[in-house]
């Protein structure tokens, strides 16, 4: 597969985990999902899932314990050694972010962080919307996501990631 494919596949996956986290609300546990060929879990998957996707997210259950944006959720998630047919996964956790043109403007956010066992990555981050924000949108305004990407966010999550996908074959 070529390294398109692969990106877009990440892309894709990585906002099927958006769309689940956010359906859960804020103020929620880290969220870590395994990325495997969809052909593995369509038995377990209604047709309106089966969307031609070329990966499906499996969350995987965390212990209780691990706290977002902590060295213990980072040392966790590199003891991990994935099944060879898990081929990536995600972290979604709820940090705080500051904005890159006002350092000052610091607010919860949701950093999303997908890797792919090829190398492809993908860090989101969704600022959490403010009352006011919340307020202009309207009565639907909470079911606005607002993502925004960048260079250099979150690059401990993503090694991590990595390492957990490193070399299954034992060679």
């Amino acid at each position: 597969m070529a390294s398109a494919p692969l990106s877009q596949a990440l892309n894709r996956a990585v906002m099927d985990v958006v769309e689940f986290v956010h359906a859960e609300g804020w103020d929620c546990p880290p969220t870590l999902c395994a990325l495997v060929p969809t052909s593995l879990v369509e038995e377990v998957l209604d047709e309106e899932q089966l969307d031609d996707a070329p990966l499906a997210a499996v969350v995987q259950q965390l212990p209780e314990q691990l706290q977002p944006g902590t060295q213990e959720l980072g040392d966790y998630i590199q003891r991990i050694v994935w099944p060879e047919q898990v081929l990536g996964c995600v972290l979604a956790q709820e940090i705080m972010f500051a904005s890159p043109d006002d350092e000052d403007d610091v607010r919860p956010a949701r950093l999303f962080s997908g890797v792919l066992a090829s190398g492809e990555e993908l860090t989101l981050v969704q600022p959490r919307p403010t009352d006011e924000e919340l307020e202009e949108l309207g009565p639907f305004g909470q079911d606005n996501i607002e993502l925004r990407g960048g260079d250099g966010i979150g690059r401990p999550v993503i090694e991590a990631l990595l390492y957990s996908l490193r070399d299954r074959d034992g060679e």
